[in-house]
């Protein structure tokens, strides 16, 4: 074994840190050169950044009303994308509800991951879990998604809480499939059994050896995940079960504007477009990573 192979400086060997550090730079490059890819991370960029500077970016208060100023069309003095029917200026909801929605993606994704990884860990490396866990899977499965988070919200009542508790329960069972698959492939390797060998816990070898092996497919999944996380959102306001009026979401927009369709097309149109934007975005990342993280690519190229 080389010298650096077992020196260390903050715990893990050189060689390893190295390994490490040498895969992130080579999935980087690989990503980037997805030219798709890069447009939806300039996008989803794009999106964080309204989020967070969203009462610098807003030229209004998103929920104050004027109805002197009602259905303005875009590119109206003082309104670039008008006014909804109560005057509220649509540029500013557009711009919280960037927040709306990435807060509820997200918060609906850590949920969805942290049930989803960790029965997926279990029923992977525990045999007598294994069915078990999966039967309960495979009944999550046997109802659609989104009539799934209806039926949690009609349990839990209307709001954007409830959403992403609804949205979490409904992304555990795909987690769950794909980390058991990759944990079955994972815990018979030669490494896994020379740490069972050694006496290792089940614990260590799960959380340390078994668990970072399993990222890959968890940062694709968790990537996709939010484009689906943030069109349920929108279709679940848009049914008025997830966001209340006059909180500025997407889907609560577009339900507000159907009526004026013909009148105000932009009412629709405009958070329509965002929604779209943003849901590509995230699903041309996604694919993106899941081709710049598969170590077949530099055999393919």
């Amino acid at each position: 074994m080389e010298t650096g192979a077992v020196a260390k400086t903050d715990g893990t060997p050189v060689l390893v840190r190295k390994k490490k550090e040498k895969m992130y730079v080579t999935t980087l490059k690989r990503l980037l050169k997805n030219k798709l890819a890069v447009v939806g991370l300039i996008i989803i960029i794009i999106q964080i950044l309204m989020a967070i500077f969203a009462p610098w970016i807003a030229t209004h208060d998103p929920v104050k009303q004027n109805l002197a100023e009602s259905e303005l069309p875009i590119f109206s003095d003082g309104h670039w994308l008008g006014t909804d029917n109560y005057g509220r200026d649509m540029w500013s909801r557009i711009v919280y509800g960037a927040r709306v929605s990435l807060v509820v993606g997200i918060v609906s994704v850590s949920l969805g991951l942290a049930g989803g990884v960790l029965l997926g860990l279990l029923a992977g490396y525990y045999k007598k879990l294994d069915g078990l866990i999966m039967r309960i899977v495979d009944l999550l499965f046997a109802f659609p998604g989104i009539l799934l988070a209806m039926l949690i919200i009609a349990i839990l009542g209307t709001g954007l809480v409830n959403v992403a508790i609804a949205i979490s329960i409904w992304s555990i069972p795909t987690c769950a499939r794909i980390v058991r698959g990759s944990v079955l492939s994972i815990k018979n390797r030669e490494y896994i059994l020379a740490m069972k060998a050694l006496g290792a816990s089940n614990a260590r070898i799960i959380f340390k050896h078994i668990l970072p092996n399993c990222l890959a497919p968890i940062i694709v999944f968790a990537t996709m995940r939010m484009a689906t996380a943030i069109l349920s959102t929108a279709s679940l306001s848009y049914l008025g079960l997830g966001a209340q009026p006059p909180t500025p979401e997407w889907g609560a927009m577009i339900a507000a504007g159907q009526d004026f369709m013909w009148t105000s097309p932009h009412m629709t149109v405009v958070p329509g477009i965002a929604i779209m934007l943003v849901v590509f975005a995230f699903n041309v990342v996604g694919d993106g990573l899941r081709d710049a993280l598969d170590p077949n690519m530099d055999l393919n190229n």
